[in-house]
């Protein structure tokens, strides 16, 4: 249970920490290897093998995330993909309640997501999710992701938020990690992303399954 008296401020992820990350896994790891070895007429095998080895040669920069990157280098029209299987996009069934409980305790919320804008848009266009938060920021406006201190030194001037009384939740460990380094006080790591997978939880870190087993008082 996070002391809340102790916290002012409440950073949040959004994909698996907010919404089911069952529609991101789904999209890159089927979608598109289907659609890439329909263009290039090779075997779904093969096709998935070239993108675990490019997601790999990106992992954790900001290409990885980006959207504008994928469709230059797969010359795929990943918006409209995206769309085609949007009825997939949902929030976790605790999220409501939780971002709910945190803005009648007087909480400032603000989602620190790795995801493009466009992305963002349409979950927000499916969820109605900013209904609950103060700023929506999107590391892609920093040119930078949230595995790096740059991008967490560019935050932190920019919103002002005291890293002795901010708590931030997120289901990477490589993130929760580089804000753990940044001194951002109280950390919370999500152990069930997706809704379709066991639970995996973080080492090092709080984990959480269910966010109404920490609601503020």
């Amino acid at each position: 249970m996070p002391n809340w008296s102790n916290i002012d401020t409440v950073l949040l992820d959004m994909d698996g920490t907010l919404l089911d990350l069952h529609f991101d896994n789904h999209f890159w790891l089927e979608v598109i290897p289907h659609q890439l070895a329909k263009q290039q007429q090779i075997p779904l095998q093969q096709a998935r093998e070239q993108m675990a080895a490019r997601y790999e040669a990106v992992q954790g920069q900001i290409q990885w995330y980006c959207l504008d990157y994928w469709q230059q280098q797969l010359q795929l029209p990943i918006m409209t993909l995206k769309r085609e299987i949007q009825h997939l996009i949902s929030i976790r069934d605790d999220a409501k309640v939780f971002l709910q409980a945190l803005k009648n305790s007087g909480k400032e919320l603000i989602l620190l997501t790795n995801a493009h804008r466009d992305s963002l848009s349409l979950k927000v266009e499916r969820t109605e999710l900013d209904r609950y938060l103060d700023k929506l920021v999107s590391t892609h406006d920093y040119g930078v992701s949230k595995e790096h201190q740059s991008l967490w030194q560019q935050v932190q001037s920019d919103l002002g938020f005291d890293k002795k009384r901010t708590l931030f939740v997120d289901d990477s460990a490589a993130v929760l990690d580089a804000a753990k380094r940044f001194g951002i006080n109280h950390l919370l790591a999500v152990a069930n992303p997706d809704s379709k997978q066991p639970h995996k939880p973080l080492a090092g870190y709080e984990n959480v399954t269910d966010y109404r087993d920490i609601l503020p008082a």
